[in-house]
């Protein structure tokens, strides 16, 4: 038996139609139920960032979802401290607002952008992006220049998903002691006295690395087995000095490339969650969740929404201004490490009144020397 084109993909979205074509008591209020809703979701633009265990989950639901106009960024062939420049930027920007580029590139091709990371940093520089492509009218956001972000984390048994629309809902940066800090062990603790397996791993990666420097000038590389198998060598002596036990690979992978334990149960759910949520964007088969979606499967499978605030005082989505107060003295250095610890930031930029301060950009070289000289300086020099 033969069957045309038309009849094969009519079979193959059947399960979604379901949800399209018919009208629903769950529906928003903009939904008009019909084939073109289907043909909505093939035309819509993803952006999946991640590609790792819960990303690719992700793709495989976007796909299977109906989104036929899928990109990708992966973190392992993007590093995250060139994000930046890799993702988005080009040679012809240089020089440009960092914000303002981003904000353009992402306007003109994407619709929804879906976050798989299993890094804070970057989720908190996406996130500043999204909220920077935003305009205003008379004080208020103008909704043809929002993309919506749909955010995913898993880690062992626990997950969440959350849906981030700028200036409406709360933003990461809203939300950060969500996320827990980096682990990071004191030196003196690293270099005189270990007491954990950790405590090895991160004493051959911080100061014996440097020190023997076993591959010359090479950085360590988590993915070259020559330099897994080194650090392990001298992990292992500096664990059998001290006595301590369970050095190997395995946690010195986990070490050097910060793995975060991943269970498949655990991605497919909350990928399903976040393919949902992009699936009733695009359709408007039924209300986005309100806002943020949290899992546990430790014992027992538990599923809970709650509806987080947004921070009038956040530092990205917030419309008023801080104001700080600094001696006549305060340095720019003093005021930037103020800043940092306040609002977990790594390398601000700063601006006076028409003069760039400080700025650490790789496509503007030419500004760090400036830039450091300037941390010396008062801020009413």
């Amino acid at each position: 038996m033969r069957v045309s084109v038309d009849e094969n993909q009519s079979e193959r979205w059947k399960d979604i139609r379901r949800f399209t074509d018919r009208p629903s008591a769950f529906a928003h209020p903009q939904f008009d139920a019909g084939p073109q809703n289907m043909e909505e979701i093939h035309k819509r633009r993803v952006l999946v960032v991640g590609a790792g265990g819960l990303g690719c989950e992700i793709l495989k639901d976007l796909a299977l979802s109906g989104f036929k106009n899928i990109e990708v960024i992966d973190m392992d062939t993007i590093d995250l401290s060139n994000l930046n420049r890799q993702f988005l930027f080009r040679e012809s920007d240089i020089g440009k607002s960092k914000a303002q580029v981003a904000a353009e590139f992402i306007e003109k091709r994407f619709d929804i952008i879906i976050c798989g990371l299993d890094s804070i940093t970057a989720r908190r520089w996406l996130n500043a992006v999204v909220c920077n492509l935003v305009e205003f009218d008379n004080g208020q956001p103008d909704f043809s220049t929002i993309v919506p972000m749909i955010d995913g984390g898993t880690e062992g048994f626990k997950g969440h998903s959350r849906i981030i629309i700028p200036y409406i809902t709360p933003c990461v940066e809203c939300t950060l002691d969500l996320y827990p800090p980096q682990v990071n062990f004191p030196l003196c603790t690293i270099a005189h006295t270990p007491r954990l397996p950790e405590h090895c791993v991160e004493y051959v990666k911080i100061i014996l690395w440097e020190k023997e420097k076993p591959f010359g000038d090479e950085a360590i590389d988590g993915d070259n087995l020559k330099h897994v198998d080194w650090i392990c060598e001298k992990a292992q002596e500096r664990a059998n000095e001290y006595g301590i036990q369970d050095v190997n690979h395995r946690l010195i992978l986990g070490v050097l490339k910060r793995i975060i334990p991943a269970v498949a149960s655990t991605n497919a759910i909350i990928a399903g969650s976040c393919a949902l949520e992009a699936l009733k964007l695009a359709s408007n088969i039924s209300i986005s969740m309100n806002n943020y979606l949290n899992f546990t499967d430790i014992e027992g499978v538990n599923f809970g929404v709650v509806q987080l605030e947004r921070n009038p005082e956040c530092v990205v989505c917030g419309r008023a201004a801080l104001t700080y107060t600094a001696s006549s003295s305060t340095t720019l250095s003093e005021f930037l490490q103020e800043i940092k610890n306040k609002h977990q930031l790594v390398d601000p930029t700063v601006k006076g009144a028409g003069d760039m301060l400080y700025i650490i950009n790789p496509m503007m070289p030419q500004m760090e020397d400036v830039s450091k000289a300037n941390l010396k300086k008062a801020l009413t020099g």
